[in-house]
């Protein structure tokens, strides 16, 4: 079993073709060319203290440059995750927008 498994890796790495373009890039795009992806809070900021609307939110993305919305209610649990284009809206149970935070 040991060899048929040994034959089978050899067998499949000489499928590979090392001069083979993959169809995908790696290469490091600056921010400014791939059409600005990143979310600014700092405009946003007088949105603390108003009524959390969806015609708001709205607002709060484009001015923020973002293109992902999340909602935070109360006494909920958020994913540690990292999206630089997402706007996160955080409001209390008067739905009252406590803060406006990116990422």
């Amino acid at each position: 079993m040991k060899r048929l498994l040994i034959l089978f890796a050899v067998l499949i790495g000489g499928c590979a073709d090392p001069k083979r373009e993959a169809p995908y890039t790696t290469a490091q795009i600056p921010i400014e060319k791939a059409g600005g992806f990143t979310c600014d809070a700092k405009p946003v900021a007088y949105a603390k203290g108003k009524k959390a609307t969806a015609e708001l939110a709205g607002k709060l993305m484009k001015e923020a440059g973002a293109t992902i919305l999340r909602w935070i209610p109360p006494r909920s649990a958020v994913t540690m995750d990292y999206s630089s284009s997402r706007i996160n809206i955080v409001y209390d149970d008067a739905y009252i927008i406590t803060d406006v935070t990116c990422g």
